[in-house]
């Protein structure tokens, strides 16, 4: 088993960057992937990197602005957001799963908390 727990979330300008920071409670070789979720609309997936980082997938909507990427030695998941749009604005949670990248939420077993990223246009 691992904890999560997500960092970074604050209010941003449309065009503004964010860095999103997941720590987990031990070290693992868990894929591990960002999904968000907006009021009233079901948590979608952001992005996923495998164990060793060789291997990343992102959702159309994030492609070519946001960067996942970690750090192993410090158990710590990162999300790089830039050129950020106020469809963006949405509690960021971050998954850990077993097994290839994937964007399927039922296939992650844990997660974090979530933090909070809000856009202003």
């Amino acid at each position: 088993q691992v904890q999560l727990v997500e960092s970074g979330g604050g209010l941003v300008q449309a065009g503004d960057s964010l860095r999103l920071s997941c720590a987990a409670s031990r070290r693992s070789s868990y894929t591990m992937g960002w999904f968000r979720q907006a009021p009233g609309k079901e948590r979608e997936f952001v992005a996923a990197i495998n164990w060793n980082g060789g291997n990343t997938y992102y959702a159309d909507s994030v492609k070519g602005r946001f960067t996942i990427s970690r750090d192993n030695a410090k158990n710590t998941v990162y999300l790089q957001m830039n050129s950020l749009k106020p469809e963006d604005t949405a509690v960021y949670y971050c998954a850990a799963k077993i097994g290839p990248v994937d964007g399927q939420v039922y296939e992650y077993d844990y997660w974090g908390q979530g933090t909070q990223v809000t856009v202003s246009s």
